[in-house]
């Protein structure tokens, strides 16, 4: 939101996202909406609050509510840059609640902190502290300090951990920091969803357009300038380039199945291809999928879940996710 006393004075404009007045107060342009939680006749939400800074909406399918029957269970980040976009959003919201409705699964849609106000590695921090506080959920001493959805509903034997976009990068760089890290209850992570992550390099792949300088940089090149100023590595970060000389094998995720969602007219295809065949390439002993739907664009299932294609997707989500 705006300060009430910025006086318009502009200190920083990031467009189309944002913009950045001199008393620190940013205006963002494409954030949906702010909604509630809500007690649907399919799908149940509520918030909690992780830590002072992160916080998450949890989301079930109504029917549980008086049950004790377990699901599978997803640690969701949305998308955004990093830097626009919640948890608590319009988008979001729907978004997920589609996905439970169909999945039948527990959803924790976490909240982290974004930049400008708080740039990267901000956001990879936060997500880590949510992760490893939901894999606490599933520790069975000092129940009075669980919080009863999970307890009750959450089956930490098929945990997945999943994002759309910047969420997909999120949930990829969590996920090998779990692996190197651990979680706590020796939770393991079972899946790991990742939906037309955002992904980039130095150097053009397949069909990407090249570039010569700072000014041909497009809207996601220059977005990751925005959101981690001189990230180490810059584009070959091991955060944002998978590929990178310095980044970890990805063999080493200890997950037991992934899939990867990419999109035909997507700019990020090609990473997400490449990610793909890497990993069949490599040494990791699980199960990976690649599902492409032709014809669409970056998260065409969140903006657009109503039409054939979207339902198709969230088809292939539900079918992955149990």
């Amino acid at each position: 939101m705006v300060s009430s006393n910025n006086n318009g004075e502009v200190s920083y404009e990031f467009l189309p996202f944002l913009r950045i007045y001199k008393d620190g107060s940013v205006e963002r342009f494409l954030d949906s909406p702010y909604v509630p939680p809500s007690l649907g006749v399919s799908v149940s939400s509520k918030d909690v609050n992780i830590s002072p800074h992160i916080s998450a909406r949890i989301y079930i399918p109504t029917q549980l509510s008086n049950t004790n029957q377990k699901l599978p269970i997803l640690a969701y980040f949305h998308g955004g840059g990093f830097c626009i976009e919640s948890a608590f959003s319009f988008l979001s919201h729907r978004y997920i609640n589609t996905l439970v409705s169909q999945a039948k699964v527990v959803v924790i849609s976490v909240e982290y902190r974004l930049a400008p106000e708080n740039p990267l590695p901000m956001a990879y921090e936060d997500s880590w502290a949510a992760l490893k506080w939901i894999a606490s959920q599933s520790i069975q001493d000092q129940i009075h300090l669980k919080e009863p959805w999970l307890l009750n509903h959450a089956d930490f034997s098929r945990f997945f951990v999943g994002g759309d976009s910047a969420g997909a990068n999120i949930a990829h760089n969590i996920s090998i920091r779990a692996t190197h890290e651990g979680l706590n209850n020796d939770v393991k992570i079972y899946g790991v969803l990742l939906s037309h992550p955002y992904f980039l390099g130095s150097k053009p792949i397949g069909l990407e357009p090249g570039f010569d300088n700072d000014y041909d940089k497009n809207l996601l090149y220059k977005t990751w300038d925005f959101v981690y100023p001189n990230a180490p590595g810059g584009f070959d970060s091991p955060l944002i380039n998978p590929f990178s000389n310095d980044a970890p094998s990805l063999s080493g995720l200890q997950c037991s199945r992934l899939l990867i969602c990419v999109a035909e007219k997507d700019e990020l295809r090609e990473r997400g291809v490449r990610y793909f065949n890497a990993i069949k390439k490599s040494d990791w002993k699980g199960k990976v999928e690649l599902f492409e739907v032709q014809g669409e664009d970056h998260c065409f299932q969140i903006l657009n879940l109503e039409s054939e294609n979207a339902k198709t997707m969230f088809k292939r989500l539900a079918a992955f996710l149990n």
